[in-house]
């Protein structure tokens, strides 16, 4: 039989491929985060009919003579090409801007994507549309240990930051100079106990002056069976405004800070604020930052962290096995999966609302359909030629 119709077959077979390749590329053009694929040819094995001569005093050398047997598909790789950006403005929906992928775990199977198309199921583990749990680092009294082993990222419906101790207040603001010797003003600020309860400690500021120092004596407001600790004298500079404390005021515990306070004329903005301290609250929602924390925000105003979003990086990502709904597994020659936290060296930053789209480009793969049916044809006709010729063989004899 002809070679040619052989390799007619392998060139069928192998614009086949393309075509189904294209294909499936032009079929994922709107799935989120898909990476297009392309299909890459290469000779097979050619016959050799005439070996190479070495050349000698009398003659020269000569060159192979061989007959190629067809072409064979070498191999289908993956471009991973960042792909634009497409607002969905659901806190939950996550992009990764730069290299490297989400780690889910499903069925106890370690899969990777960039499709961040997450939400959280019923019991507040963040997952995939197919079932798959967000891995990530969880966090310890809003502490997160990034290098620890990475677990489910859940939403701790219901958590509760505990009521933290008051041990410092800063009062800022204005003391007008121009108020009259043994003048007083009183101000307040909020503290929390142990358990949280808020109470109330309020601070008597009277003026001094000439030939006493010129300031202010701040102390605690006299209470009714309340010891109170000795009043401190603020001395003024009358050429920057500011104080100079003769020592430190403590109430209850709680270091009353008074450096920032200032002495100028015809204001009296004097107010005092907790510097720490407070009541129990419940997580009433979260919001996501480009380093993959989940930020839990509490019904008391506080801020903690509740977890972070790993992201793995590999030496060759086109060496990773598609698995289905968008998602990788590693094999040998991806090489382990490094992980780290988003933003950090080698990895990209996260955004919030916004998913990847398919990086296939419409344009590149119709021209690819008219090479490969083009090549199919062409193919093809070498088999109906081939065929044409043997034809002619079988009719020599009638």
């Amino acid at each position: 039989m002809l070679r040619s119709l052989y390799s007619g077959i392998s060139g069928l077979r192998s614009h086949q491929t393309m075509l189904d390749v294209t294909g499936n590329n032009i079929a994922n053009v709107n799935t989120t985060a898909f990476k297009a694929s392309a299909a890459q040819f290469q000779d097979t094995l050619s016959q050799l009919t005439q070996a190479a001569g070495g050349a000698t005093a009398t003659t020269g050398g000569t060159n192979p003579a061989q007959v190629g047997l067809g072409v064979q598909v070498a191999g289908i790789s993956t471009n991973f090409a960042q792909g634009s950006a497409q607002s969905t403005g659901k806190t939950t929906d996550l992009m990764i801007s730069g290299d490297g992928f989400f780690v889910t775990s499903l069925s106890g199977e370690t899969l990777y994507t960039r499709a961040g198309s997450f939400d959280f199921d019923s019991v507040g583990r963040l997952v995939s549309p197919d079932g798959a749990i967000v891995q990530g680092w969880g966090a310890n009294n809003g502490v997160v240990n990034a290098g620890g082993a990475v677990g489910n990222i859940t939403r701790p419906v219901g958590a509760i930051v505990p009521a933290s101790k008051s041990t410092g207040a800063t009062f800022t603001g204005n003391l007008p100079s121009e108020t009259a010797l043994d003048e007083s003003l009183v101000r307040t600020v909020d503290v929390y106990d142990d358990l949280g309860n808020s109470r109330t400690v309020s601070l008597t500021f009277t003026r001094t002056g000439a030939p006493a120092v010129d300031g202010w004596t701040v102390g605690q407001t006299p209470k009714s069976g309340v010891t109170s600790p000795a009043p401190v004298q603020l001395t003024a500079d009358g050429t920057t405004g500011n104080f100079n404390a003769s020592g430190a005021l403590i109430v209850d515990g709680i270091v009353m800070n008074l450096d920032a306070l200032k002495g100028f004329s015809g204001l009296t903005t004097v107010a005092g604020a907790t510097d720490n301290g407070n009541e129990a609250g419940t997580l009433n929602s979260y919001t996501l930052g480009a380093d993959g924390t989940l930020v839990g925000l509490f019904s008391n105003g506080q801020q903690m962290a509740i977890g972070r979003i790993a992201l793995a990086t590999f030496v060759n990502p086109g060496g990773l096995e598609k698995a289905g709904s968008s998602a990788y597994r590693a094999t040998f020659n991806s090489g382990g999966a490094e992980l780290g936290t988003p933003g950090s060296a080698g990895l990209g930053s996260l955004t919030s609302g916004a998913l990847e789209m398919s990086n296939v480009d419409l344009s590149q793969e119709f021209t690819n359909l008219i090479v490969a049916q083009r090549g199919f044809q062409a193919n093809a006709r070498i088999i109906t030629t081939s065929d044409e010729v043997l034809q002619e063989l079988t009719n020599l004899k009638r």
